[in-house]
C-alpha cells in the first residue's frame, strides 16, 4: 500500500517535530540525574564537565540544540496552522524552521569551540 502523503514536505516537518520531541524527553531525566551531581557528588560532576570538553560532546551539543530548536518552530509551525488560515508558503515556513533551527545550532557550536 503506497502512502503519498509520505512524500508531502510537511510530513518531515511533522516527523522532525514528533522525533525531537522524543529525543528532547529521553534527554532530560539524563540531564537532571547530571546536575544532581552539583548536590550530592561534586566531584563527579568535575569529572563529567572535564569529560564534556572533548569535540564530539561539542558536536552532540549542537545536535541537542538543533533539536530543540527544531521542536520550538515545530510547534510554533502547529500553533499557526491551528489559529491561521492555510496558506501556500506552509512548505516555506518548514524549510525557514529547520534552516533557523540549523543557524542557532550552528551559532551555539561556534561559540562552545
Amino acid at each position: 500500500m503506497r502512502r503519498g502523503y509520505r512524500n508531502h514536505t510537511l510530513w518531515v516537518a511533522y516527523l522532525l517535530h514528533r522525533l525531537s520531541g522524543v529525543a528532547l524527553a529521553l534527554f532530560l531525566p539524563v540531564h537532571f540525574w547530571v546536575l544532581s551531581y552539583a548536590l550530592n557528588q561534586p566531584e563527579h560532576l568535575d569529572g563529567f564537565l572535564r569529560w564534556s570538553e572533548m569535540g564530539i560532546v561539542k558536536v552532540a551539543e549542537f545536535g541537542l540544540v538543533f533539536l530543540l530548536a527544531a521542536h520550538l518552530f515545530g510547534g510554533l509551525r502547529l500553533m499557526a496552522l491551528e489559529w491561521l488560515p492555510w496558506t501556500l508558503g506552509q512548505k516555506t515556513a518548514a524549510a525557514g524552521a529547520v534552516a533557523a533551527s540549523t543557524l542557532i545550532a550552528g551559532v551555539f557550536l561556534m561559540r562552545a569551540i
